[in-house]
């Protein structure tokens, strides 16, 4: 007589969702192009935008133009240039304190993905989302932009090209230097609106008429 096995139960197989497969898929595009930069010989830019992102260590292109806003433009370029390091401030201690932590993303393996030693500029040891370069640039030039509108534009285009030696140094993915520039500018509009709040009107400051 045959002896009959209980039958196992189905084991549901659930399909990822939406969402998941959109994530996957981004991360995906954001590799490829990654490598397709670092597969991309740029010799005569290399040097050029290694030693950029090498400058924006510690915000120090941000100082000095604060330094030049001052100098050059006068009160209301003072003005600028405190709101802009203001903003660099605030995005700084936002992302180190309690963003990247959350994230916690791997830097990019610069040798696998064949990026060139003569681009290549120290890793470091921090995680990888988002970019606290770009943010930290796009956070000054929108902070500088909200009070003097006609240095902006430059300062965007500079912090632009800061974003773009992380990813072509190797030591961020596209997307780590874009969510850094977006959440830098957010953040900038917001230390703005949050000052502007705490400045005397000009109805406080008039002199009362007896």
């Amino acid at each position: 007589m045959e002896k009959r096995h209980p039958s196992r139960p189905a084991i549901a197989r659930t399909k990822p969702s939406w969402l998941s497969r959109a994530l996957i898929e981004a991360g995906r595009i954001d590799l490829a192009v990654y490598s397709a930069i670092a597969e991309t010989p740029t010799p005569s830019l290399d040097l050029a935008l290694r030693r950029l992102s090498r400058a924006a260590n510690y915000s120090r292109l941000s100082i000095a133009s604060a330094a030049v806003l001052s100098v050059g433009y006068g009160p209301r370029g003072r003005e600028a240039a405190k709101l802009g390091l203001a903003s660099v401030f605030i995005t700084s201690a936002i992302l180190n304190l309690g963003v990247k932590p959350v994230f916690r993303r791997r830097r990019p393996d610069r040798a696998g993905q064949h990026v060139p030693r003569s681009r290549r500029v120290r890793m470091p040891s921090s995680t990888a989302f988002p970019s606290g370069h770009s943010a930290s640039a796009f956070a000054f030039a929108t902070g500088v932009g909200q009070e003097l509108p006609a240095a902006g534009f430059p300062l965007r285009a500079l912090a632009t090209a800061v974003a773009y030696s992380r990813v072509h140094t190797g030591v961020h993915y596209p997307s780590d230097v874009i969510a850094g520039a977006l959440v830098g500018s957010a953040l900038a509009q917001a230390t703005a609106r949050a000052l502007d709040q705490l400045r005397p009107t000009g109805h406080d400051c008039a002199p009362t008429v007896s």
